[in-house]
């Protein structure tokens, strides 16, 4: 006997979706939208280095760290109340960060936003799970979200601009209240509530054993990344990775886990996994460059820089959904993942030929196709993820997709990154009559170089700008090929691991599968 076909989601459900995405695309801004008002906190709050870098890295931190105990969390008490919960936590924190009154004030709220990022992201993305039941209808849906995450990191910089020419750096936190009370004010109206149908116990032990895990290793890559001290650094590395250890043992050992290990072993959800890490490795690590292209070699303002960054976002929106429809028609899912590869690859092999004096459509065009390819390829393997997981681990499922997306653009920053700095400091000519001091601070980064050549006059320093920028492009060559290589290996990877089609979801041994109501407004 044929069961019936799901219930199509109807409109309630579709303005739901769009109430969800203000707290992701809050979310995702919040990690780059201090990047103009970082002068204006060091005048006012007058950080040391230290704690400068810390009111950047601690939001990032601490929302890794704890997104697969919310997803885990959300799964047990219900996605939505989890989601209120952090919206509010997130706009009470938004507006303490507005108005810090010291450094170590901002650090603190900034980890208490971090706090409440982390349980908007996975319920989001499980609560359109559970949501949309027909596969034609969720694959849009997650696309769009897809489209809504990677469009709000680009977003950050630019809305930060705007809010900073007319009001002081509180203003880039305190744009969230309103959004953030808003959500808690329609979510109840339009999104169902989720969660499985056995709560189960929460494993206290285990969520701050996945903490303890994903902290330092998290960390310890992007002091790789930013050049700190590499013992430090690689010993955060293998500490986080010991407790990530005893957190699998514990995992495989308790009659009710925060993560179900046998997930792994299906190849639609390990595979997906992969290759979205992979995209997160590429399109992260390489936005570096992209930006100090714009920035220091041709020489445009912070805000215009953002501007034309944001360029490349727009044909996202429409791809994502594009590809969705592809699959729905039949075509094969790990054909179209590599295919976002290849398309990626093309994109970042045509960066080879940029130059420091090439027309600023060529950088466009070139960041277009990998931005586009890596979309297609996280929003199919993102609905493959949820697709693998059973609907009462929706949460989980979400937040281990997360979680590998931040360690793979944390990889990506540093392996990119280090193989582009080398490449520039190998191909810098710096003047010999230079000053020892100067001359490092000159091979340290391109903007050192910059800042050395603009205090050093005459021919010399015009010699030293012009040696850096091409040496940095010739970093960027190098980056790009390493990409290159890499969406290669990944593309062979999509085609080997991901399924054709849709595999039949899993389930859960421990509890039954969680009912699928038709909501008002849905169609039947």
């Amino acid at each position: 006997m044929n069961e019936p076909p799901p219930p199509l989601a109807g409109r309630r459900e579709w303005i739901g979706l769009a109430v969800l995405l203000l707290p992701l695309l809050l979310v995702s801004m919040d990690v780059s939208v201090l990047y103009f008002a970082v002068p204006f906190i060091s005048a006012d709050l007058t950080p040391t280095a230290t704690q400068q870098l810390w009111i950047f890295d601690i939001y990032g931190f601490v929302l890794a760290g704890l997104l697969i105990t919310m997803g885990a969390l959300g799964d047990r008490i219900g996605r939505r109340r989890l989601l209120l919960i952090g919206a509010t936590a997130f706009a009470l924190t938004s507006a303490a960060a507005a108005y810090a009154g010291s450094a170590e004030a901002l650090i603190a709220t900034r980890a208490l936003l971090g706090i409440g990022g982390a349980t908007l992201m996975p319920s989001t993305l499980a609560l359109i799970r559970n949501m949309f039941h027909d596969a034609k209808q969720r694959a849009t849906a997650i696309a769009v979200w897809t489209a809504a995450l990677t469009f709000g990191v680009a977003l950050g910089p630019i809305l930060s601009g705007v809010l900073l020419e007319h009001f002081w750096w509180g203003s880039v936190f305190l744009i969230n209240v309103p959004f953030m009370l808003l959500l808690v004010v329609l979510a109840p109206l339009l999104v169902p509530e989720s969660r499985r149908v056995t709560g189960g116990r929460f494993d206290l032990l285990g969520a701050v054993l996945s903490l303890a895990a994903v902290l330092p290793v998290i960390w310890g890559v992007k002091e790789f990344a930013a050049e700190g001290d590499p013992l430090l650094a690689g010993a955060a590395i293998v500490a986080g990775l010991a407790v990530g250890a005893v957190f699998l043992h514990r995992q495989r050992s308790s009659a009710d886990p925060m993560i179900d290990l046998a997930l792994f072993r299906g190849r639609a959800f390990s595979g997906a996994i992969a290759v979205n890490t992979l995209a997160m490795f590429a399109l992260v690590g390489f936005a570096i460059f992209t930006t100090q292209l714009l920035q220091t070699v041709w020489g445009m303002s912070p805000l215009e820089a953002a501007l034309w960054s944001l360029v490349p976002s727009l044909g996202v929106g429409a791809v994502a959904p594009v590809a969705a429809g592809l699959a729905q028609r039949g075509v094969p899912r790990n054909r179209l993942v590599a295919g976002g590869f290849l398309i990626a690859l093309a994109g970042f092999a045509a960066m080879t030929a940029v130059q420091a004096d090439s027309p600023l459509w060529t950088l466009m065009v070139c960041a277009a196709l990998y931005a586009c390819g890596l979309v297609v390829v996280m929003s199919l393997s993102t609905e493959l993820i949820l697709w693998a997981a059973p609907p009462e681990r929706a949460g989980a499922a979400s937040a281990l997709s997360e979680t590998a997306s931040e360690f793979g653009g944390a990889l990506g920053m540093a392996v990119l990154g280090s193989i582009g700095t080398a490449v520039f400091r190998a191909h810098l000519e710096v003047p010999s009559v230079l000053p020892g001091q100067a001359a490092d601070t000159a091979r340290e980064t391109l903007a050192g170089a910059a800042a050395v050549a603009a205090a050093t006059p005459g021919p010399l320093g015009e010699a030293l700008l012009a040696s850096a920028r091409t040496s940095f492009v010739s970093g960027l060559h190098a980056a790009a090929i390493a990409a290159v290589v890499l969406l290669l290996i990944a593309a062979a990877l999509a085609l080997i691991t991901l399924p054709s089609r849709e595999p039949a979801p899993t389930t859960d041994p421990a509890t039954a599968p969680s009912p699928h109501p038709v909501p008002q407004g849905g169609r039947r």
